[in-house]
């Protein structure tokens, strides 16, 4: 099976996309990861994506696709596969289809994790990490026993930048004018899977099991 997770910033595609790759033994495959490996290693593909980042351009939709593919096309992918954070867009999905079709390749599914953006807010403005060694809590689900102090080290814990109200916010709106229309792009072609992200972590395997099996 070759998925795509879909759904807001913190609806919980990484969770699910994890647990479901440990279950059905294949990768997960985050876009972000292969480009900091491609950056680290200084491969060709590396390289030139460095040379759009490093004038402060975009990569290219096609550059990312060829990154993405020459992760996706190795041996430990030929029984499946999860991508976690691509496409982001309309064009780079047509983009990633198109080059897929060039293999006789295809996405066989694409989930999307749906959480309204009141309970996105919340999850995420709530967030609060240790400085010291990087342990998680949330002022409401898990907070430190002591206020701003890390249960684990004695660390200071606080609020990421990326977790402050407009930030979140942004991220939302952003994510609505750019990423939501891959929704009705799947749908429309038969592979859409829908799963009601508010439930608890603990579901998160048996959620994905339940859509495609």
């Amino acid at each position: 099976m070759k998925i795509i997770m879909l759904g807001a910033p913190g609806a919980g595609k990484g969770t699910r996309a994890a647990v479901a790759a440990a279950h059905y033994n294949m990768p997960h495959i985050s876009t972000g990861d292969i480009f900091r490996a491609n950056l680290k290693e200084g491969t060709e593909l590396g390289l030139r994506a460095k040379e759009y980042m490093d004038a402060g351009e975009l990569v290219p939709d096609e550059l990312t696709v060829e990154i993405l593919l020459s992760r996706v096309t190795q041996k430990d992918c030929e029984g499946g596969y999860i991508l976690d954070g691509f496409p982001r867009t309309i064009r780079q999905a047509e983009v990633l289809e198109a080059e897929l079709k060039k293999l006789d390749d295809k996405i066989d599914f694409a989930i999307d994790i749906d959480v309204p953006d009141d309970v996105i807010e919340v999850r995420m403005t709530g967030r609060r990490v240790c400085t010291k060694c990087g342990a998680t809590y949330h002022i409401v689900h898990a907070p430190t026993a002591k206020d701003g102090i890390c249960d684990a080290c004695g660390g200071e814990v606080v609020q990421r930048k990326d977790d402050a109200p407009e930030t979140v916010r942004q991220r939302l709106r952003v994510y609505h004018e750019q990423t939501q229309p891959l929704i009705a792009f799947y749908k429309e072609r038969g592979i859409l899977k829908w799963i009601d992200g508010c439930g608890p972590l603990d579901d998160a395997l048996a959620d994905v099991i339940r859509v495609l099996e």
